[in-house]
């Protein structure tokens, strides 16, 4: 099935979430989270501002910050990611994307992120992803050498759709289901 037609029913069924079923996911998933080895074991982690339909990653950056982890966020400039260190405190501008980006200063090299924790719409049980169609992750993730995880609803899900060469897939997806990682299903 074409890509256009799978992001836009994706975009619809994120959308169309009942809220307290959603905040249910959620704490599912931030509990397997919060518990798996690539959160625990990682200093720097990239995540993004949340669109109210995605999954909420407020307290994603509150259990970071009370950790003492390091929390960067992306910016787009041109067509490439860059990420930047984070504080509770700092300012965000909205991008012409609707996104929130950090105004902070302090670039984060990509080397240094120990875990990135990818967005997008639709999801393989392999791990790749349908994003929201810059392909701004999939160039990042080239080049990209720590821990990716992603988190999806179950409703995120759909097989209709084969990746293209370009797509690199994520190395973990946590769902409020079940976690599928390199070797198969992972019931943390």
């Amino acid at each position: 099935m074409d890509k256009k037609i799978l992001r836009e029913q994706g975009l619809t069924r994120l959308k169309q979430l009942d809220p307290q079923a959603k905040q249910t996911k959620e704490r599912i998933i931030q509990s397997l989270l919060f518990a798996s080895k690539e959160w625990l074991e990682a200093e720097s982690i990239g995540v993004i501002r949340s669109l109210p339909f995605e999954f909420d990653t407020k307290l994603i950056f509150e259990r970071g910050f009370h950790s003492g982890k390091q929390i960067a966020v992306p910016r787009s400039v041109g067509k490439k990611l860059h990420f930047y260190q984070v504080e509770p405190q700092t300012e965000y501008q909205l991008s012409s994307f609707g996104v929130e980006e950090p105004l902070s200063q302090t670039k984060i090299d990509a080397l240094d992120l120990d875990l990135l924790i990818v967005p997008g719409l639709i999801f393989s049980l392999e791990g790749y992803r349908i994003g929201f169609g810059g392909g701004y992750y999939d160039r990042f993730l080239a080049d990209f050498q720590g821990k990716t995880v992603s988190l999806v609803f179950a409703e995120q899900f759909d097989a209709r759709w084969q990746p293209d060469s370009f797509d690199i897939p994520v190395q973990k997806i946590i769902t409020d289901k079940v976690s599928f990682g390199e070797k198969g299903v992972d019931n943390e």
